[in-house]
């Protein structure tokens, strides 16, 4: 059996502190078929508040889907994409960029928790890598079928 490497790409970037709305708007903006994940106990959030915000986003129009996001195995795993090139970041992704380049850990070997939402979405990103689709297709036009009439030379 032949396993392809499934290449993820990093073309786009929202970072915003605003209300929910928005961020819907913000996200739908690039592409709305796109399904998302969000780890409902980040940021401190016990799991009933991040299932209250995951229905919240949903009914506000968003494909959401809850996903575990561990740090260290998820670090390990989007290390390993990186170095075997199944991760491409463009380099107009600023915002991600500036905190790529403060993400880092202190002496204890823990990772400092400030200024890593993005690197957090990345973690996320693919430990659920196995839910991303590509864009649907809409389905081709079938041949012409018009009805002309009993009286037409096409029966």
């Amino acid at each position: 059996m032949i396993s392809r490497a499934i290449v993820l790409y990093l073309y786009s970037e929202y970072f915003g502190e605003t209300d929910p709305a928005v961020h819907v708007a913000a996200i739908r903006s690039r592409a709305d078929w796109i399904p998302g994940l969000i780890d409902a106990t980040a940021n401190g959030r016990n799991q009933a508040d991040g299932q209250r915000l995951i229905q919240m986003y949903r009914q506000l129009g968003l494909d959401l889907s809850a996903i575990d996001n561990p740090i260290e195995s998820g670090i390990l795993n989007v290390w390993q994409r990186m170095h075997s090139g199944r991760l491409k970041v463009f380099a107009s992704l600023s915002k991600y960029l500036d905190e790529r380049r403060l993400y880092r850990r202190y002496e204890r070997d823990q990772i400092v928790k400030d200024r890593d939402n993005l690197q957090d979405a990345l973690r996320c990103l693919v430990s659920g890598v196995s839910r991303m689709r590509t864009k649907p297709q809409p389905a081709p036009a079938g041949p012409c079928r018009a009805y002309r009439g009993s009286n037409s030379w096409m029966r």
